[in-house]
């Protein structure tokens, strides 16, 4: 069945806070056994909201849910079953459309979702590197979408933009998941607009996509300390994309992040992306807003297969492991095969003497290096500048790398 927020009195006018009438909409439709809840012919104003089981959220081509503007609108949500709020990232759980323990779950359609982010970043004043805006002080949404404990999710057609300054998809702890032909046009000008966040997951599939990010596109992790029990990040798949992040394109770990395994990702473009593939372990300390795990890391069986990346800022490769950092257990089983890159510098492995990075795997790969001035100013390019600071050596504390058909040149 299908559910018109329209037809429940939901104005389109851009202005018009519609919060109550869309929250209402779904519980109608969830308690009468799903459906589909219908966001068409205008743009739709709105706060938080719960999406539950069986619901699909069907944005069409002439819908637009439009996030408020104001803070208060998306208020902390109390009382949560899942996640203990204040181990989260950020200590908070405020996002623009939630979703906890459901199942069945789908946004759908040709339509957008405006994160409204304009109103939540300043432009920085004066000389600045990095990333030209930032955050506002007041507590500006830390996500745009945030899932929890679901299962059965799709997300499919939608396009995403003016993300504020907050992560546009997060999925933590869940299962069976479905990303096809979606498209995020964050502004890459902004800091924090992560793409899709995979966290202590399983079974997510994410395939032609166009993502473009102020912050890295797609990050797998297994950060479980908002859960009552650690959670194993596995079985996640990425292919058919095409990327840009003023980070990572794909970025992989954090700091004491948990057990991440047997993913891969193929027939991808990164194009003018600071850092191409990112595995770093940081010590917590570098985490003062709480993005930090509770457990030994243990990353293994990773393959990265037929990639470009052009316009490289940063490093096409990085996979390091901070001497600081005593929560790693291993970083093995790494195969890069038929990756042409194009950059400032070349691909960097840095182990520990106690913790040393094994079995790295190269065929069919060749990495050039070009000079500063082919490519935009690193110092105002996202995060390039601390991608470019790690060390002179290429390979330090690695043990049984493979290279066959590979070609590091200028």
């Amino acid at each position: 069945m299908i559910y018109s927020i329209k037809d429940y009195g939901a104005v389109g006018d851009g202005n018009t806070l519609n919060t109550e009438i869309i929250q209402n909409v779904i519980d109608k439709c969830y308690e009468n056994g799903g459906g589909r809840v219908l966001v068409a012919d205008g743009i739709y104003k709105t706060g938080s909201i719960i999406l539950k089981s069986n619901v699909e959220l069907h944005i069409a081509a002439n819908g637009v849910l439009l996030g408020s503007d104001k803070c208060e609108d998306y208020p902390e949500k109390t009382n949560l079953k899942h996640v203990v709020s204040e181990n989260l990232p950020r200590f908070r759980n405020a996002c623009l459309i939630f979703a906890e323990e459901s199942e069945n779950i789908s946004i759908t359609g040709m339509g957008t979702i405006d994160g409204n982010g304009t109103h939540f970043v300043v432009k920085k004043q004066g000389e600045w590197q990095g990333w030209e805006y930032e955050r506002i002080d007041a507590p500006t949404p830390p996500r745009v979408v945030f899932f929890t404990g679901c299962k059965n999710i799709k997300i499919q057609d939608v396009s995403m933009i003016n993300q504020p300054a907050g992560w546009s998809y997060w999925l933590h702890d869940c299962d069976y998941v479905t990303f096809d032909r979606c498209k995020i046009d964050a502004d890459v000008r902004y800091p924090n607009n992560d793409g899709i966040h995979i966290n202590s997951s399983r079974n997510v599939n994410i395939s032609n996509c166009n993502i473009s990010c102020g912050d890295d596109c797609i990050i797998v992790r297994a950060n479980n300390r908002s859960l009552a029990e650690n959670k194993v990040c596995e079985k996640v798949t990425v292919t058919n994309c095409n990327l840009t992040s003023w980070s990572g394109g794909i970025r992989i770990g954090w700091a004491c992040d948990g057990i991440i395994r047997n993913c891969t990702f193929s027939n991808l473009n990164m194009t003018d992306t600071s850092t191409g593939i990112h595995i770093l372990l940081p010590d917590k300390k570098w985490c003062p807003t709480g993005d930090y795990g509770r457990e030994k890391t243990l990353i293994e069986n990773l393959s990265f297969d037929n990639i470009v990346m052009d316009g490289i800022c940063g490093r096409p490769i990085c996979v390091t492991i901070h001497q600081s950092n005593d929560f790693c257990e291993a970083i093995r089983n790494l195969r890069f095969s038929n990756i042409i890159s194009r950059g400032c510098d070349y691909p960097i492995f840095e182990g520990k003497k106690d913790c040393k990075i094994k079995n790295i795997y190269f065929n069919n790969c060749n990495f050039k290096k070009v000079d500063d001035d082919e490519l935009p100013n690193y110092l105002q390019h996202g995060a390039a500048t601390s991608s470019r600071k790690l060390g002179a050596e290429l390979f330090l504390n690695v043990e049984n790398i493979v290279m066959n058909n590979t070609v590091y040149g200028e």
